[in-house]
């Protein structure tokens, strides 16, 4: 497997579009197309959210009724089809019926995704102006305009991209864009993603392939908390490299190599959280279980306290151990060590990583070490329980003024 890298080279069988349809202001790109020709084993991971937009509930009916013919996935940004009962419904399939009419596909093929304002119908003669403008642009080259076009308060387009290696020399790549930076907390995101390879996988292989990345990557962020009703990501296969995943080694790697995909594209969201300033890795080992650990690190991810002592660079510990005692798991005080890093990852605590606490209390740290981690912009939080052989690691980030103002107001 290659590097992953943060732009997209060509895909077989792959083209896209990104164009302004009119549904933001200032001409800024809001409606995208990703299409393929000819049919691909389609799979959706989708908000945990009870109210589901119009296109989620679409686009899980079309895949469960048939995940082996997808041709298209047109997205559009400024609204979100969200609470809009039946009409909005009716919406999401004639977005999907004017972009397949223009396609030259079933409409059944097409899958539908929206972002933006919860409880605002779509503007349809917008939508179509997109799927108009997007079929007449598509390009095996015009990624970027697409990872612009699906963007909602994101400051920069979300890519990803790789290629794989098998074990026959045959090579395959995969792809994908997202967006989201509020609007998000484990069990999906506000996100959206859509990965594309040109390997063949079975729908079968598709599913099992996105759910097991999505859960070490999707599912492993958050910037407030808050999970949106329109979280989506999806993986298309459409086998134009001729290269067919059969093997178990060779699942195995292309599973890796999807991960590393989705991971990236996952920590591109935290990085651009709204009014981020800091990037945060919370890993908690030791803990009962796995489950136990990722209660834990989500309780500590999420916590207001702990976020905005991240972002005065406070090295406020005491609100991470609070934070972990009322995550709902039992622990034991006395066993408990928190060490904290200036990098993103556990591969290497040498060095300038320090410990803050051991056996449940501080040790004799350096104040001022401890607070130029915490001033800097990524930071590792390593919470070690010393209960079991359970652990998680989350990606979270600060929360701080813009947050504030970005959302307080988002609708004007």
């Amino acid at each position: 497997m290659s590097d992953v890298l943060p732009v997209i080279e060509s895909v077989q069988g792959f083209s896209v579009a990104g164009v302004h349809a009119g549904l933001k202001k200032d001409n800024r790109l809001d409606f995208a197309l990703i299409v393929s020709d000819r049919p691909c084993s389609a799979a959706g991971v989708f908000t945990t959210n009870y109210v589901k937009a119009a296109p989620v509930l679409l686009d899980m009916e079309r895949l469960a009724a048939d995940p082996a013919h997808i041709r298209a996935v047109a997205v559009n940004t400024g609204c979100a089809n969200a609470c809009t009962g039946q009409r909005g419904l009716d919406n999401a399939i004639e977005m999907a019926r004017l972009t397949a009419a223009r396609l030259g596909v079933l409409e059944t093929q097409v899958l539908v995704l929206s972002t933006g304002v919860i409880g605002t119908h779509l503007p349809m003669d917008a939508i179509e102006r997109g799927a108009d403008y997007a079929a007449a642009q598509l390009g095996t080259d015009q990624w970027e305009a697409a990872a612009n076009a699906i963007m909602t308060t994101d400051t920069r387009p979300k890519m990803a991209f790789t290629e794989v290696t098998l074990s026959s020399g045959q090579t395959c790549r995969i792809a994908g864009i997202s967006k989201g930076a509020g609007m998000i907390a484990p069990n999906m995101a506000t996100m959206l993603a859509v990965i594309v390879t040109d390997a063949g996988l079975t729908p079968e292989q598709a599913h099992g392939a996105l759910t097991m990345a999505a859960q070490v990557s999707l599912n492993r962020i958050t910037v407030d908390g808050d999970m949106s009703t329109n979280d989506t990501a999806l993986l298309l296969a459409n086998g134009a490299s001729g290269v067919v995943i059969e093997s178990p080694d060779d699942l195995r790697t292309f599973q890796k190599a999807l991960t590393t995909v989705s991971t990236k594209l996952a920590k591109d969201i935290v990085r651009d959280g709204e009014g981020a300033t800091k990037f945060i890795a919370i890993s908690v080992h030791g803990a009962p279980d796995d489950a136990d650990a990722r209660k834990i690190a989500d309780a500590i991810a999420t916590s207001p306290l702990v976020k905005t002592a991240f972002y005065g660079g406070d090295a406020n510990w005491g609100r991470i151990l609070a934070a972990a005692g009322r995550a709902g798991v039992p622990l034991d005080p006395s066993r408990l060590t928190l060490l904290i890093a200036p990098r993103e990852d556990v591969a290497d605590l040498s060095g300038d990583a320090l410990t803050l606490v051991r056996g449940g209390v501080p040790t004799a740290y350096s104040e001022e070490h401890a607070t130029a981690i915490f001033k800097g912009a990524t930071i590792f939080i390593l919470l070690t329980c010393g209960q079991g052989d359970g652990w998680a690691t989350v990606w979270t980030c600060d929360l701080s003024h813009d947050y504030v103002s970005i959302n307080g107001h988002y609708r004007s």
